[in-house]
Formats: C-alpha cells, structure tokens, sequence
C-alpha cells in the first residue's frame, strides 16, 4: 500500500493505492498494476486571500439603469449578427441576434414586444449563459 497526496482544483487529498501484481513480462506483453483508490480524504486548505483592484471590472450589464425586459443568453457563445438596432421596434418572437453554440448557430429571439432600448452585445463578443445582450421596453 502506498500513499500520495493528489491536488485536483486546488483541493489537496490523501490517496492510497495498492499494487495488484507485478510488472512480469508474459510473452512479449508487460501489464501495469492498475491503480485502486481506497480511500480520500480532504485536506483543509488555506483560504486564498481576495484579489483587490483600484479598476472597475469590465460589464456586460447596462451602464445606466434601463427599464424594460432583459434579453439574456440562454447559453455560452458568440455573437455572429445583430439582427435589430437600438430603437427597432419588435415583436414577441421575432429574431433579435444570431448566436453561436458549439459550432451550431442559435437564433435568439425577442421575448416581449416593443421597442429596443439598449444592446449591450456587439459582434464576436463571448457572452456567457445569463448575460443581458439586450433590453426591450
């Protein structure tokens, strides 16, 4: 039986193997001992301190508080095309951008009618899933 100490995403464990056989040659052919875990326990770990910066951090939400329904991404991505602009008027349904999901595209479509007040996506901007690309009011 012997012991390691395995970090997987910054989590330190305790690992024990134990070796099953032995590597003997058998006709040309070498067999390695297949690792068993038996157990793991967590090590505590020290907190990270906070990473202070005296620059505002960059944000996909509106600068200016605007009223109105927010168009989010459903999924991580890349927006490809703006279908409307800013004062277009749309309908419930209607595509507003196209974006790219794992090499499919995605229309991503309005989901209350009025007027567009603010995009917030712009083209080939990576947008994560929840991200406010714009605001209908």
């Amino acid at each position: 039986m012997r012991k390691f100490r395995i970090k997987v995403d910054g989590k330190a464990y305790e690992v024990e193997v134990e070796e099953v056989g032995e590597n003997k040659s058998s006709e040309g052919t070498v067999s390695a001992p297949q690792p068993v875990i038996t157990k793991a326990k967590e090590e505590p770990t020290k907190p990270k301190p906070a990473k202070v910066s005296n620059s505002p951090a960059p944000s996909k939400a509106p600068t200016a508080a605007v009223a109105g329904e927010e168009v989010v991404a459903p999924m991580p991505g890349k927006v490809l095309q703006l279908k409307v602009s800013e004062g277009d008027s749309v309908k419930e349904g209607d595509t507003l951008l196209i974006l790219e999901a794992m090499k499919m595209e995605n229309e991503i479509v309005a989901n209350a009618s009025g007027s567009i007040k603010k995009i917030i996506a712009a083209v080939n901007d990576m947008v994560d899933t929840g991200d406010v690309l714009m605001v209908i009011g």
